[in-house]
């Protein structure tokens, strides 16, 4: 694992590709998994605020997916115990409308399968947007499809919008993620977690 985690962390494969982008930075991947992980968080990729800390969800997104999840900062962070392994771990910049660029999928044909059979301890995986439920799930929904089906899913997986401010409407027209799915969510990760 820590020869994977080394490659990881050097790789460069999309340097070409963010250089083109508007924000034109360099790769900097978000490595944030250790053996031994009960938790998986799958989430898209880092956004800029996470690219240049170099802590995934170091970000307002973080903090209500902290809430989402019942975890503290320290929790959450404690890499033995929770692996956020994204769609793509670079930033993968902005378009020149400002918007963010999806996930390169090269990232995942080249690093998911091989992270993920290094985590063999994972009791529950959180799903965060439509690249990691796609991938995981195999489903063509949308996000709020596969959401509102999150009990066939459960215990082992929950499939989450992504915690992003952006959502706070979607949050509001679907009451039923806080008062069914969150209290679920929450008990299944402080029973994993334990």
């Amino acid at each position: 694992m820590d020869a994977l985690i080394s490659d990881l962390s050097a790789c460069r494969l999309c340097a070409d590709r963010f250089a083109a982008t508007a924000t034109a930075h360099r790769p900097n991947p978000v490595v944030w998994f250790r053996p031994g992980a009960r938790l998986l968080i799958a989430s898209q990729a880092p956004g800029m605020r996470v690219h240049r800390a170099n802590t995934p969800f170091w970000d307002q997104s973080g903090k209500r997916l902290r809430e989402w999840l019942g975890l503290d900062e320290a929790a959450f962070y404690d890499r033995t115990r929770v692996a956020i392994v994204p769609m793509a771990f670079c930033f993968p910049g902005y378009d020149a409308a400002g918007s963010d660029l999806p996930p390169p999928a090269v990232c995942a044909r080249t690093w998911r399968d091989r992270v993920l059979s290094g985590l063999d301890t994972i009791r529950l995986t959180v799903l965060i947007g439509g690249y990691a439920q796609k991938w995981h799930l195999g489903t063509r929904a949308g996000v709020t499809e596969t959401v509102r089906a999150w009990r066939d899913h459960a215990p082992r997986v929950f499939p989450l919008p992504h915690p992003s401010w952006r959502n706070t409407a979607w949050l509001k027209r679907n009451p039923w993620f806080a008062d069914e799915l969150l209290p679920a969510l929450r008990a299944r990760v402080a029973e994993v977690m334990a």
